[in-house]
């Protein structure tokens, strides 16, 4: 018990009141029923809603796209993994002896999970700023990562900036045709790439959109392309 309150203390950034909160949060469904995936369920809807006001204070300037994909980024299992791995939680998650022998403090889905659960059971033992404070401190360098990515830059933002990286010519955006009633028209908008014959074509029901998305398209392809030379 004095191993778990330091942990706590010196890892995860909190002194638990009810350190039963903290045992539930860490113990896998492979020990029983008195198991923690209430609390991810719960961390997950927690983890969700912090992150999106701490994106919102930090790129005060970013759209909705960006913030998604920005979101989505954070909240992944991949980077879940690697919060919980900086925080040791992978060497405190409580595991069967069957799963512990099989690696399970290693696997991500479990150790994803258990971050989840502990950030609902540090809200259940006080609050939501609390919760939100210590998020805050467990992904600032994650957050702070995205500052310079491409994730937080638009898709026409990134095409262009790529393309230039390479003395390459800007690209070019034309309607090549409009479906619907005129109060409610949808756009398909082709993206040229200079000589190129391929095709990449956006369609929203606004021309802005309907770039974006072809130029996300053109993007996307360009980075695969480049990658398998």
């Amino acid at each position: 018990m004095t191993d778990l309150l330091a942990f706590a203390k010196n890892k995860l950034g909190y002194e638990f009141a009810d350190t039963q909160n903290l045992i539930l949060a860490l113990s896998h469904k492979s020990i029983g029923a008195k198991n923690n995936e209430r609390l991810e369920f719960f961390g997950d809807s927690i983890l969700s809603y912090v992150i999106a006001e701490i994106l919102l204070e930090t790129f005060p300037k970013a759209n909705e796209g960006q913030l998604t994909r920005m979101r989505a980024h954070l909240v992944c299992k991949d980077t879940l993994t690697i919060v919980a791995k900086e925080l040791e939680i992978d060497k405190h998650i409580i595991l069967s002896n069957s799963e512990t022998r099989t690696g399970g403090h290693q696997r991500s889905s479990i150790l994803a999970d258990a971050l989840e659960a502990v950030m609902a059971a540090i809200h259940r033992d006080s609050s939501i700023g609390d919760i939100k404070r210590i998020i805050k401190q467990w992904f600032f360098s994650h957050i702070e990562k995205l500052k310079e990515s491409d994730r937080c830059k638009d898709s026409k933002t990134q095409l262009q900036e790529y393309l230039q990286s390479f003395g390459e010519e800007l690209p070019k955006y034309n309607v090549v045709r409009t479906t619907g009633p005129a109060h409610q028209q949808i756009f398909h908008v082709e993206c040229k790439l200079g000589n190129s014959k391929i095709k990449f074509i956006g369609v929203a029901d606004g021309r802005r959109k309907a770039e974006q998305m072809a130029a996300e398209e053109a993007y996307i392809y360009l980075k695969e392309s480049k990658q398998k030379k």
